[in-house]
């Protein structure tokens, strides 16, 4: 036995590996000393296991053992592995609050990468909107910028914006089951607050009285933050959370929770299923289901989403707004539901790309509650030249679904705003087998809502929803986990090499590859919209149903489409340079969904 696994033995004697290994069952001899313990000689614990267990659980894992291996696997079963169990489940359980991390600590950064050195400077537009619309929709759609800029001169008090924004989020939500609180008692007070600095002179920035909705899994003090499930509807935390924190003190307006696709899954939660403003017959795409819908029919400033594995590009995409998804580290999620320790990410969602950048401006940096934020330099200048962008595609990619003529021809729209294309390719590899850290974090994370059975009260229980995928990862492999792990870093490596050669890439922002990639490298992107498409039936995110057929349309229906640009780790500034050009060429940002 090697020194090291010997002394892991000794320090882990009094812990959960093995229940008292110097107390043998009645009838052992104590052993002699300085004897040092050995795997498989603990207490047997646990139900007895026999070889056709084995049999069948090989089917799971893929592993083919020989009737002797299985024998022998299952003869010492309760005494070498089942005490790994006592943890959560034997007489000398410990329970692990909501607010503990994982001690091994994801890092994006390679070894021998730096962060780029980026100047700390930002130079946003600062436009002249002109004189306010008389029509309340017009100012309701307006772009943060423009907002800002209206308030900033007195055109508009915030308290009038919000209440505008307030007629609208009741007269909409029932269309769109966007809200799950309004806050509309908070919203007045902190626009009230706003207008008086304002008038006294102390403008904090451009967000200084522009409401805006959170998605509801962001905590907000003595205000219900509810995960859009059924057994935290209750829910009312003591304290904000790190991201409500730096918007309130930059001045902003809360004037919403929003929905979210019940623990952060989809667009349905438990108030029903949100919808589309484009196309009322489908739902908005999630998990940042109501920011996408409340933001696209102008019924906020601007919102925060957040992103595990596309749940703020496919919310922007669906409903036509820009998302930006930031570098994993930038934005600290301290306060904020935990899905997955090492992809969660918080990221603003709005009408317009700079907007998305003032927003990100004011939550980036690290705070102490999440040991995954670090410190990050923000570096934008709306009047940076892009013709020194070299902007990488895949072209297989393009040729193929989900791609569509909008995503083909944001190509030549690359090169007529004077940025270079380069083709760039990735292996093929099993990405999607990367989910294994997903599954695995996301059902450590909600471990006690599966066992106790409250999994049970959410209103999807389909075998795509989150219940089934929690409980099957119960029987996930621990070997296939690391593998996964390791895995990971090949393929970070694999966008490093990438990013030596382009400073973008553009990619269909739906294609599952790179949405896969790129949540588990930790890469920033922003999602815009490109133009139209029509479609002759309803999108879901869920898997078909037969019994459920989704609604056909004759004539098709016309609706946004985006396309999406994958920046270098931390440099969002360069992400916002390329896409404020594509966004001023394509020239739709500006359309609005009928009836909004």
């Amino acid at each position: 036995m090697s020194h090291s696994r010997r002394q892991f033995l000794v320090n882990m004697a009094a812990g959960c590996f093995v229940t008292s290994l110097t107390s043998f069952a009645t009838g052992q001899q104590e052993p002699p000393p300085g004897e040092p313990p050995a795997f498989g000689t603990a207490p047997p614990v646990g139900p007895p296991v026999e070889s056709t267990t084995f049999l069948e659980a090989e089917k799971l894992v893929q592993v083919a053992l020989t009737p002797e291996h299985r024998m022998e696997a299952a003869g010492n079963w309760r005494n070498s592995m089942a005490p790994l169990y006592e943890r959560r489940a034997g007489k000398h359980k410990v329970s692990i609050g909501p607010d503990v991390a994982p001690y091994s600590l994801w890092n994006p950064m390679l070894p021998g990468m730096r962060h780029p050195s980026l100047r700390d400077e930002f130079i946003w537009s600062r436009p002249d909107p002109g004189t306010l619309p008389g029509n309340d929709a017009d100012i309701a759609f307006a772009s943060v910028s423009h907002l800002a800029r209206w308030i900033e001169s007195r055109q508009i008090t915030s308290e009038r914006l919000t209440q505008i924004y307030i007629e609208r989020l009741k007269r909409f939500d029932s269309k769109l089951h966007c809200v799950i609180t309004l806050t509309e008692e908070h919203a007045v007070e902190q626009a009230r607050k706003a207008d008086q600095e304002i008038a006294g002179g102390n403008y904090r920035g451009p967000l200084h009285g522009v409401p805006w909705g959170a998605k509801d899994l962001l905590d907000t003090a003595g205000i219900p933050t509810t995960y859009g499930a059924e057994p935290f509807r209750n829910r009312v935390p003591s304290d904000d959370a790190a991201v409500t924190r730096r918007l309130n003190d930059a001045g902003a307006v809360l004037i919403a929770k929003l929905s979210l696709g019940a623990l952060a899954l989809n667009d349905v939660w438990f108030g029903g299923q949100t919808m589309n403003p484009w196309l009322l017959e489908e739902g908005s795409s999630g998990s940042s289901a109501g920011p996408g819908a409340a933001t696209a029919a102008g019924l906020v400033g601007f919102s925060i989403g957040s992103e595990t594995e596309g749940s703020i590009v496919s919310p922007s995409a669906r409903c036509g707004i820009t998302g930006l998804r930031p570098t994993y580290g930038r934005v600290p999620r301290t306060g904020a539901m935990t899905l997955c320790w090492s992809l969660d990410k918080l990221g603003p969602m709005a009408r317009s790309v700079e907007d998305t950048m003032l927003v990100l401006r004011a939550i980036s940096g690290p705070d102490a509650g999440d040991l995954c934020s670090v410190p990050s330099k923000l570096e934008y200048d709306v009047n940076a030249s892009v013709t020194s962008l070299r902007v990488g595609y895949i072209p297989q990619y393009m040729k193929e679904a989900p791609a569509t003529d909008v995503d083909r021809a944001a190509l030549d729209t690359i090169r007529k705003v004077g940025m270079t294309l380069v083709e760039v390719s990735l292996p093929s590899w099993p990405y999607d087998c990367l989910n294994v850290i997903l599954f695995a974090e996301a059902a450590a994370a909600f471990e006690e809502l599966t066992l106790s059975g409250q999994v049970d009260q959410l209103r999807m229980q389909v075998p795509d929803a989150w219940p089934n995928t929690f409980r099957q990862s119960r029987f996930l492999s621990a070997v296939d986990f690391v593998q996964t792990d390791r895995f990971r870093r090949i393929v970070a490596g694999e966008m490093a090499r990438i990013f030596n050669q382009v400073d973008l890439l553009l990619v269909p922002s739906l294609r599952d590859e790179t949405l896969t990639i790129t949540n588990f490298t930790g890469h920033p992107s922003l999602t815009l919209r490109a133009g139209f498409v029509e479609v002759s039936e309803a999108r879901s995110d869920w898997a078909p149903d037969p019994k459920n057929p989704l609604p056909k349309f004759s004539p098709p229906r016309r609706v946004p489409h985006p396309v999406t640009l994958i920046g270098r780790l931390f440099e969002e500034g360069t992400l916002a340079r390329a896409g404020l050009a594509l966004e001023r060429s394509f020239g739709v940002a500006a359309q609005r969904p009928r009836g909004f």
